[in-house]
């Protein structure tokens, strides 16, 4: 009757966390194909004040349970395939979950959040036409290019947890 708990309790960890990181995957990808091409064709005002309003909007508990979730359930299911998987599984869960660690976890805290951070602090409505250029110049370029690593992160770090469900073996 353990036996059947553990389990039960793998599989549901293994998939929140692959919902969890698909999730995530399918929103940074999402906004590369769309978002980000929409405010790279407005004028530099309107892009900043656009941006801002975003990474207002972007803070909420949806995007923390999928962005916060996948760095308990990742590691968890890590620690659990290594007890009650195979080999494979737990090499899969281990690279997902170091690759959502570094490439989208912390290139967002440390990279997209920072620039949102300078960002937010920067006042639109008094800049001139060149101060606000320059404040896109510094932005727009880092940002799209730590997006692009989380985006890819993301994306391979969900491969790996999918790939883990044709490993297992419980």
């Amino acid at each position: 009757m353990e036996n059947s708990i553990n389990f039960n309790l793998i599989q549901a960890l293994q998939f929140i966390s692959i919902l969890l990181t698909g999730l995530l995957a399918g929103l940074f990808y999402g906004y590369d194909c769309s978002v980000i091409r929409g405010l790279g064709n407005l004028t530099d005002d309107i892009y900043l004040q656009s941006f801002q309003s975003i990474n207002k909007a972007i803070q909420n508990p949806y995007f923390f349970i999928s962005f916060v979730g996948n760095l308990l359930v990742l590691p968890l299911m890590t620690w659990l395939s290594y007890k009650n998987c195979s080999r494979t599984t737990f090499y899969l869960f281990t690279s997902a979950t170091l690759i959502y660690l570094i490439g989208v976890f912390v290139v967002t805290i440390f990279g997209n959040v920072s620039l949102n951070e300078k960002l937010a602090k920067f006042s639109i409505s008094t800049a001139s036409t060149n101060e606000l250029s320059e404040m896109r110049k510094a932005f727009e370029k880092p940002w799209n290019c730590y997006h692009t690593i989380r985006t890819v992160a993301s994306i391979v770090s969900f491969g790996l947890a999918i790939f883990s469900i044709l490993k297992s073996k419980f």
